[in-house]
């Protein structure tokens, strides 16, 4: 190619590539001027809609505006993240060919021919001209930088300040508070608890008796007491699939129609019940005090509540977190020795079944813009911890007796609310995690990572499931995919339907989604064959569960769907509990617990 022509096309590079960067960069100015204005994660119309909600609280219309407004929003928020920082990538880019360009241009003409003689008057004016073009041009691309990585930190303002004395004795993760055990509970009934509500500072500097539990020896329990009963959120290792019997199929909470008995919650929490034996267990939070409850689950009387208080490490004052995850969102594990539970704090306490309280610490406040979500699990003597936040990822083992780290296995993920669950593959438990970019697993003895596969994308919210084989995971804007882990390959794969917050199920050869737009989809576990699917019109935060060859489903508005777990869609009972469902239902004894907002529901044949 001669110097005319090598010269043209490079001309006409730089004026496209300058024309993109300038209204790239003018896009970029805009949105950021647009986003200071409105802050994006406090919205006056929401604001708005949830202050009518207090003057007309029994209104489903108005709360179903809120949810449906509340999603678009956190949807458009996010994509709109995703915009600026690609346009970011883009500006850049375009700066880079730019600048190339104009230094070939400028190679070429020095070649090419002498220049124009031009008077000193005329040869200034070009000058300042050209000067003046490139600096605004520059000032322009600089200021689209500027502001395309100032409008992706909006969330920083949810993040916990470094600084505080509190945070740097936190991250001494083994400055355990031990409490002797003996000490007496807070025993009450339920009359008299649900009016109860102590008040507790996050940040009490009372001093507290540190002195070493006496050696307790504790057996663990076996295959078949942990699957008759509930010792984690979604039932036995996780996994969502119940094993009993003779499960109701239809309720109704404003008749009372079989419902046993109904207690109230004395502090808002998002866990889902666990029950070992005849006790249910649950936790509540604010921002002053923490709390675990433990019910009488036959009758609904709470045995015992003990306070979450006087821990080391823990924050002064409670982290900022949004509504729909506040600051008891874990649900609780117990292995009928001991129960476990964990707030947005990060602190995590045991106590004994008999409300004794054992061990406590503090694993450092977690970086969550929303505010931690994943739940506990454990095997024999491990309490494993999904610590995936901004600022660091890992996988936590826990000595179960004493609350100090066994292991403690860093990951390259992102941010997750995804739980753990647990998988027998080959023979051996594995603990398996989901988040942006991998489904992974892990020794439960060692925290060994063992295989990984980049599949997933976003703010993973879903757990895995395991059956058949495989490990099943997917998330809103992702995928949902089946993977081998033994070959670590993926099986199949489908981007039709994916949950943003239920957990996707299986049993029997089938696998079961429900998605936060109103869908359940039924597909073959194997092959990925989708056999039915079901319009609901409400969306799902409640994980589907599967107990005596029925498929147990709950929307956001609280109405209940039972399916038959088979290839054909059949719908074998519904029930309703009258205001919202997030949480997931457990099942004992023929018997289904479920929480809202208000009451911890015992829901059977009357």
């Amino acid at each position: 190619m001669e110097n005319d022509a090598k010269l043209k096309l490079f001309l006409n590079i730089a004026l496209v590539s300058g024309i993109f960067c300038l209204t790239v960069a003018l896009l970029l100015l805009l949105n950021y001027m647009q986003m200071t204005k409105n802050k994006p994660l406090e919205s006056k119309a929401l604001t708005s809609l949830v202050k009518q909600l207090s003057q007309e609280p029994n209104s489903d219309e108005l709360k179903q505006e809120i949810r449906d407004f509340d999603l678009l929003a956190r949807k458009a928020y996010f994509n709109s993240q995703w915009q600026v920082k690609t346009g970011g990538y883009l500006l850049l880019f375009g700066a880079i060919v730019l600048a190339f360009a104009l230094r070939v241009i400028i190679g070429l003409r020095s070649k090419i021919e002498e220049p124009d003689i031009l008077d000193s008057n005329e040869m200034v004016g070009r000058l300042l001209t050209q000067r003046w073009v490139l600096l605004t041009g520059a000032i322009l691309v600089i200021l689209g930088l500027v502001a395309s990585y100032a409008s992706v930190d909006h969330l920083r303002e949810y993040s916990v300040n470094d600084s505080s004395p509190n945070l740097k004795i936190a991250d001494n993760r083994d400055k355990i508070e031990v409490i002797q055990v003996g000490q007496a509970p807070t025993v009450a009934d339920s009359a008299k608890t649900s009016s109860v509500k102590p008040t507790v500072s996050l940040g009490s500097s009372l001093p507290v008796k540190v002195t070493q539990a006496p050696a307790v020896k504790v057996s663990f329990p076996g295959l078949a007491e942990i699957k008759s009963n509930v010792p984690s959120f979604r039932g036995p290792f996780g996994n969502g699939v119940f094993y009993q019997k003779e499960t109701p199929v239809s309720w109704d909470a404003a008749s009372g129609k079989n419902v046993i008995w109904k207690t109230p919650v004395p502090l808002k929490g998002y866990n889902s019940p666990i029950i070992w034996g005849t006790k249910l267990f649950l936790s509540g939070a604010d921002n002053h005090s923490r709390e675990v409850y433990c019910y009488e689950r036959n009758t609904g009387k709470i045995l015992w509540k003990q306070p979450v208080d006087k821990i080391k490490g823990s924050p002064e004052a409670a982290p900022k977190v949004t509504e729909d995850t506040g600051y008891s969102a874990p649900s609780l594990t117990t292995d009928g020795n001991r129960v476990y539970a964990m707030f947005a704090t990060g602190d995590i306490i045991c106590f004994d079944m008999d409300g004794n309280r054992i061990w406590a610490r503090n694993l450092g406040v977690p970086d969550n813009h929303y505010g931690h979500a994943s739940s506990l699990m454990m095997l024999k003597d491990k309490l494993f911890v999904q610590y995936d936040t901004n600022k660091s990822r890992k996988l936590i083992g826990l000595k179960a007796s004493t609350g100090q780290t066994a292991w403690e296995t860093q990951r390259k993920g992102k941010i997750s609310w995804a739980s753990p669950i647990l998988a027998e593959i080959n023979g051996k438990y594995q603990v398996v995690l989901s988040t942006d970019p991998m489904v992974a697993g892990y020794d439960a003895d060692s925290g060994k990572e063992l295989w990984s596969l980049n599949c997933m994308m976003g703010e993973v919210g879903p757990s895995p499931a395991f059956g058949s084989g495989l490990i099943f995971a997917a998330n809103e804007y992702a995928k949902l995919v089946a993977i081998d882990p033994v070959k670590n390959v993926k099986v199949w794969e489908s981007d039709e339907y994916m949950p943003e917050v239920a957990s996707p199920v299986t049993a029997n050869g089938l696998l079961f989604i429900a998605t936060s737009y109103g869908v359940i989809a039924c597909y073959d576990a194997k092959s990925g064959q989708k056999y039915w699917v079901k319009e609901d019109g409400t969306g799902f935060y409640s994980s589907p569960v599967i107990v005596d060859n029925k498929l147990y489903t709950f929307n956001t508005a609280g109405k209940m769907k039972v399916f038959e777990v088979g290839k054909t869609e059949k719908i074998l009972g519904e029930g309703d509990a009258a205001e919202k469902v997030t949480t997931t239902p457990a099942f004992k004894d023929g018997r289904m617990y479920l929480r809202t907002p208000k009451f911890i529901y015992c829901i059977g044949k009357k």
